[in-house]
C-alpha cells in the first residue's frame, strides 16, 4: 500500500479580521496565492497531473461560496484539476490531508492538493445582506437552556439528556468553554496563564526567526507585501489579562485574551504518494501516519481533542509517549488545560511555538496552518513525530499524526 506524504507546506501570514492586514483580500484570490507558492516548491511536479484539489473552509457561503477548490485551479489556469470545497469547520483542512491520505492508499491518485482558507473579514460580502434563521426548531428549547445557564453564576453544566432535553449543537463556542471551565474547573487565573505563555512562546519564535521560515508572504490588491502576523504580542504580561472582563458570560472566565481572535488566512500542502516522490526525486517532508476523529455533546465542543487523539495513535499503533510535539488548536485556554491533561501530554510539548491565541484561527486555513507549523518545528529541533489537533463545532475533534522525513 502506497504511504502519502507531503512534499510542501506553506501558509499565508494570519490577518486580523476586519481590522488587520489582509482585510481586503478575497479568500480566492488569497487561496491562490499559497496554492501556487505550495506548488512552486516543487518545481519537478508537472501541476496539471494533480489529482484533485481539496481546499477546506468553515463558512462555504458568499464570497467563499461556489466551490472554493475548483475557483483556485482555475484561477491558477488548472482547467485540468478537479476541485472541491471541505466543511468541517475547524478541522476542514485537516479534513481534505486526510481525504489525500485515504485516496492515495486505496490507489486512486497520487498528487493532491490539501489547502485551506477563511476571510472572515469578507463575511457578509457576495450576497443578500443578513443571515436566514435555518435553526431546526428542535433545538429551540436547547438555546434557551443555554441562556438560562449563561445568566446563573452559580448554575453548572450538567448533560441535558438526563432531564430529556436536547444538549445545543447551534450553542455559540464561547459558552461551550464556559461549560467546559465550570464542569472542569478550570480557573480564569490558568487560562490566563496559558494565554500568556501562548503570546510569549510566539514573541520568542520570531525572534529566533522561526516565523520567517513558517510564514509565506502575501501580495496584496495594492502591491504591499505581507509576511508577520497580526496577532502576536510582545512583552505579554499576566498582570494586564487579569484586567480583563468576560466576554460570553457576566460572571464567566473567558476574555478576549484567553481565546482566539477572529482571522484571515490561508494555507497549501503537496501531498504525494511516497512512488510518485521517488520517481521525482524528491525527499518528502512528513509522513502522514494516521488520523481520527471523534464526536461528543456539542455543549463541550472544547474537549474533542481528547479521543480525537486517542483515536489517531491507535490507529498509528503509538501511544502519546512517542509523540515529541503536540499542536493543539488554542480556541480557548479553557478547553486546552483538561485537554493536554486527558490527553496525558507533558505540556512542555505542547504549541512549542504558541499557539492560536497568538496567531489566530483563520476556521478553513487551521489544519493546514498547524500541518505546516509542526513539520517546521520537528525540523528546527530535529524531532521526529507530531500530532496536531482540534475541537470542532458541532461537538467533534480531530487529529493528525505525523513523520518528519527531512
Amino acid at each position: 500500500m502506497p504511504e502519502a506524504v507531503i512534499v510542501s507546506a506553506v501558509r499565508s501570514p494570519i490577518g486580523r479580521a476586519q481590522k488587520g492586514s489582509l482585510r481586503e483580500m478575497r479568500a480566492d484570490d488569497l487561496a491562490a496565492q499559497m496554492v501556487r507558492a505550495a506548488l512552486e516548491a516543487v518545481p519537478e511536479l508537472d501541476a496539471g497531473t494533480v489529482d484533485d484539489l481539496m481546499m477546506g473552509c468553515g463558512q462555504p457561503a458568499g464570497e467563499q461560496g461556489y466551490n472554493l477548490g475548483r475557483i483556485v485551479a482555475m484561477q491558477l489556469g488548472l482547467d485540468s484539476v478537479p476541485g472541491v470545497t471541505v466543511h468541517r469547520y475547524c478541522s476542514s483542512s485537516l479534513q481534505t490531508t486526510r481525504m489525500a491520505m485515504h485516496a492515495i492508499r486505496a490507489g486512486e491518485g497520487d498528487v493532491f492538493i490539501s489547502a485551506g482558507v477563511e476571510a472572515v473579514s469578507r463575511f457578509g460580502l457576495g450576497k443578500a445582506d443578513g443571515m436566514p434563521d435555518t435553526k431546526n426548531p428542535a433545538y429551540f428549547d436547547a438555546m434557551e437552556r443555554t441562556l438560562k445557564l449563561a445568566a446563573n453564576p452559580d448554575a453548572r453544566w450538567s448533560d441535558p439528556r438526563e432531564t430529556g432535553a436536547l444538549p445545543d449543537i447551534y450553542i455559540s463556542m464561547g459558552d461551550t468553554a464556559e461549560n467546559v471551565a465550570q464542569l472542569r474547573g478550570v480557573s480564569r487565573a490558568a487560562q490566563d496563564e496559558w494565554a500568556v505563555r501562548s503570546q510569549n512562546r510566539a514573541e520568542e519564535a520570531a525572534a529566533r526567526g522561526f516565523w520567517k521560515t513558517d510564514i509565506t508572504p502575501v501580495m496584496l490588491p495594492d502591491g504591499t507585501v505581507v509576511s508577520t502576523d497580526d496577532g502576536p504580542r510582545a512583552g505579554v504580561k499576566l498582570e494586564k489579562l487579569a484586567s480583563l472582563q468576560p466576554v460570553f458570560r457576566e460572571h464567566g472566565t473567558v476574555t478576549a485574551a484567553n481565546c482566539c481572535p477572529l482571522n484571515d488566512g490561508a494555507a497549501a500542502l503537496v501531498v504525494m504518494s511516497d512512488r510518485r516522490a521517488a520517481e521525482l526525486g524528491l525527499t518528502p517532508l512528513a509522513r502522514i501516519v494516521s488520523t481520527g476523529v471523534s464526536a461528543m455533546t456539542p455543549e463541550l465542543m472544547g474537549l474533542g481533542p481528547v479521543n480525537a487523539v486517542k483515536n489517531a495513535l491507535a490507529n498509528a499503533r503509538m501511544s502519546i509517549s512517542d509523540m515529541d510535539i503536540m499542536e493543539l488548536n488554542e480556541a480557548f485556554a479553557a478547553q486546552v488545560l483538561p485537554s493536554i491533561d486527558d490527553i496525558g501530554i507533558d505540556p512542555e510539548k505542547v504549541n512549542v511555538n504558541g499557539g492560536a491565541i497568538a496567531l489566530g484561527h483563520p476556521f478553513g486555513m487551521t489544519g493546514a496552518r498547524m500541518t505546516t507549523t509542526a513539520i517546521h518545528a520537528l525540523q528546527e529541533r530535529d524531532e521526529q513525530f507530531a500530532v496536531e489537533t482540534m475541537c470542532v463545532a458541532g461537538g467533534q475533534g480531530m487529529a493528525m499524526v505525523l513523520e518528519r522525513l527531512s
